[in-house]
């Protein structure tokens, strides 16, 4: 079974509070899981990574084989394809975790979008925000 996995994080101020929203959708687009959550104070690619490594340890516990990675974030999709180097050490340190846990899944991709098509992770880091 192959799913998409949104994923998105978000601060207010830079660092400021952050959260970070999932999305695990079905080929035919029905979701699978989805939650978002307040991380405390951090930066928006702190929380970015934080939303990819918590969706790939769901996709993992929901066996799902074949993930398609679907973020806003064009640094965080660069960096998880090696086009970039990650050199600061907080996501050093989450990108790591994330290609170990793409490793598990067996075949992840990763693809970069405009926020317009990611509403859905979006607004689960809102309401995360908002609520915290």
């Amino acid at each position: 079974m192959r799913a998409r996995l949104f994923t998105d994080g978000g601060a207010r101020g830079n660092p400021g509070p952050a959260a970070y929203g999932y999305v695990i959708e079905a080929e035919d687009g029905t979701v699978l899981a989805a939650h978002g959550e307040a991380i405390g104070v951090a930066t928006n690619n702190v929380a970015e990574y934080r939303g990819l490594v918590a969706g790939l340890e769901k996709a993992l516990e929901l066996h799902i084989p074949e993930v398609e990675v679907v973020s806003d974030s064009e640094l965080l999709v660069k960096q998880m394809n090696g086009e970039y180097r990650v050199k600061n050490e907080a996501l050093r340190a989450l990108s790591l975790e994330a290609s170990r846990l793409a490793r598990r899944i067996g075949k992840v991709t990763y693809r970069a979008v405009r926020r317009e098509r990611n509403v859905l992770a979006d607004r689960l880091v809102n309401e995360a925000l908002d609520r915290a």
